[in-house]
């Protein structure tokens, strides 16, 4: 860690606790600061708040009253989720104090450098891929962020050697000041958070923030089929690394032949990466771009890519038996996720799906249902699906007691070349505590096949 004096004897209010809250605390305080927490929850309530305390930390908690600004706090640490309407937070910006985000803080004692990913979707899974690539590739990643890693925790351990892989959310990027990731990278962008940003110019300028502090010797990887990610690269100073689905980018990572290239060199075949989905390609093209600047090789990216299930629960790969593909989506609670995750097939599907019964149809799930040859249903809204794929001409189609006794009745229905997929597009409280119980319960059923 930098021993950085930044902090030392300075008054510094962290506003708003959860993990990076926390932790961000107890590291000022170890920095010599003279800090002073303040967090909605009751004291009472408040374990994280009563640990700092037992530090010797000052904790007020119960609201965010407006006369903290009269303190001389010399800076801010927020929590992300804190808006920026919020009256101390606006009353400090008004009297020039700092507002900075955890993520500030760990830049600034990091030995290590960063590789920063954000955008709208793809985040998370870019950034898991990118830190098993490395790891593959021996390059000492450490992972952090919005990810569920505390970034200034993750920090203060790093040394030179290693590599900071951070997933980065808006909210975190507008509080930064130095923050300079040697990469970064840019998913893409759509209309998201509008109840935070005021405008979705304000969450455009909010993503651009990663690159705002490169510099020349630094890399910014970007989506170039997206006009509003393209219009961020002409404010950075970075050299930029295109990446795309659609155009053949001799600069960036690209597409070509049924096969994944980076500058002219071929990676892998596309048909040998397990995650499915123009989506994911999108997020496998950022990720190989990343790493191959980094020196991982195209054996460690393979390795990866070839056995990478993704995010749990999540359009999750579970397992190859026979030559039939087993998905794990059981976080598609919803029609739309579940929609999602349809389309990203072309190879013939065996859908499980049911769950909980909250009143609504199944009809908008048939356009994504082409590639459907057969229905296993159960739960509460078995009937009401079973009902959209018979009028869709679907003839396989069968009910199971749950998600365990669906999988070999799935699996006696496929042939070679099929996928089959639990993706619910229901919650599922009717026979589960949480949808990762029922997506454990499928994977461990499938398993039992081999």
């Amino acid at each position: 860690m930098n021993e950085t004096e930044k902090y030392t004897e300075k008054k510094v209010l962290v506003l708003g606790l959860a993990k990076s809250g926390v932790t961000a605390a107890s590291l000022l305080h170890r920095l010599g600061a003279f800090v002073t927490v303040n967090d909605m929850k009751p004291l009472t309530e408040n374990p994280e708040a009563q640990g700092l305390l037992e530090q010797g930390i000052k904790v007020i908690c119960g609201s965010h009253p407006i006369e903290l600004l009269d303190e001389g706090f010399e800076v801010i640490v927020k929590n992300p989720g804190i808006p920026y309407s919020n009256p101390l937070v606006k009353g400090a910006l008004e009297k020039g104090i700092p507002v900075i985000t955890e993520v500030e803080l760990a830049y600034q004692i990091s030995e290590a450098p960063f590789l920063g990913i954000t955008g709208t979707n793809g985040k998370t899974t870019t950034t898991t891929l990118i830190f098993e690539m490395m790891k593959a590739g021996e390059k000492s990643p450490l992972i952090a962020g919005n990810i569920g890693t505390v970034a200034s925790g993750v920090a203060e351990k790093a040394t030179s050697k290693d590599t900071i892989v951070i997933e980065l959310s808006s909210f975190q990027l507008m509080g930064i000041e130095e923050f300079r990731p040697e990469i970064s990278i840019v998913t893409n962008l759509y209309d998201a958070h509008l109840d935070y940003h005021s405008s979705k110019q304000e969450y455009a300028e909010a993503k651009a923030a990663i690159t705002r502090n490169q510099r020349a010797s630094d890399f910014m990887i970007f989506n170039a089929d997206q006009v509003d990610v393209l219009a961020m690269t002409k404010k950075t100073k970075a050299q930029l690394v295109p990446f795309s689905t659609e155009v053949k980018h001799e600069n960036g990572a690209y597409v070509e032949d049924g096969a994944v290239y980076f500058r002219g060199e071929k990676v892998i075949d596309v048909t040998d990466i397990v995650l499915p989905g123009k989506h994911n390609l999108e997020n496998v093209l950022a990720a190989i771009s990343a790493v191959k600047l980094k020196g991982v090789t195209n054996e460690a990216i393979q390795t990866v890519l070839t056995t990478f299930g993704g995010v749990e629960h999540r359009l999750q790969f579970v397992a190859s038996i026979e030559k039939r593909k087993f998905y794990n989506d059981s976080k598609a609670t919803n029609i739309l996720a579940a929609s999602k995750a349809l389309t990203s097939f072309t190879e013939p599907v065996i859908l499980l799906a049911g769950g909980l019964d909250r009143g609504n149809e199944f009809d908008e799930l048939k356009p994504a249902m082409k590639h459907v040859k057969a229905v296993i249903t159960f739960g509460e809204t078995a009937e009401k699906i079973e009902r959209i794929a018979k009028e869709l001409g679907i003839t396989n189609i069968k009910r199971v007691d749950n998600v365990v006794k669906a999988v070999p009745v799935a699996f006696d229905l496929s042939e070679e070349g099929d996928c089959i997929l639990l993706s619910p597009a229901c919650a599922s409280w009717d026979q589960y505590k949480t949808f990762e119980q029922r997506g454990d319960m499928f994977m461990g059923a499938v398993h039992k096949l081999k």
